[in-house]
């Protein structure tokens, strides 16, 4: 069992940055891949971006060179760092990990970025 919690939500300018952060904790042993999913009300669920446990990363084409994931393995978080930011990144975003076949979500952190 993992329970992942966030930190870093809030309300930004556009152009603005954010920085996101999720701890895991409970068994974070095997956890395979970590990121960052969102959803903005009437959508659906989108990848923001994932990072494997061995460093791989994958990134939906809409944040890729303005986001950047990183994960501290020792530390059992992974962090989201959003730079130029848009109102069209305005959505609930929700920290994701993956233990062998079990998926974990956090729950939700708002991000704004203001028009």
């Amino acid at each position: 069992q993992v329970q992942l919690v966030e930190f870093g939500g809030g309300l930004v300018q556009t152009g603005g940055s954010l920085r996101l952060s999720c701890a895991a904790s409970g068994s974070i042993f095997w956890i395979n891949m970590m990121g960052w999913y969102r959803q903005a009300p009437g959508n659906q669920r989108e990848l923001v971006a994932v990072i494997s446990s061995g460093g791989s990363t994958n990134y939906a084409d809409s944040v890729k060179g303005r986001f950047t994931i990183s994960r501290d393995n020792a530390k059992n978080t992974v962090n989201l760092q959003m730079n130029s930011l848009k109102p069209e990144d305005t959505a609930v975003y929700y920290c994701y990990a993956k233990r062998g076949s079990s998926d974990s979500w956090g729950q939700g952190t708002q991000v704004t970025v203001s028009s």
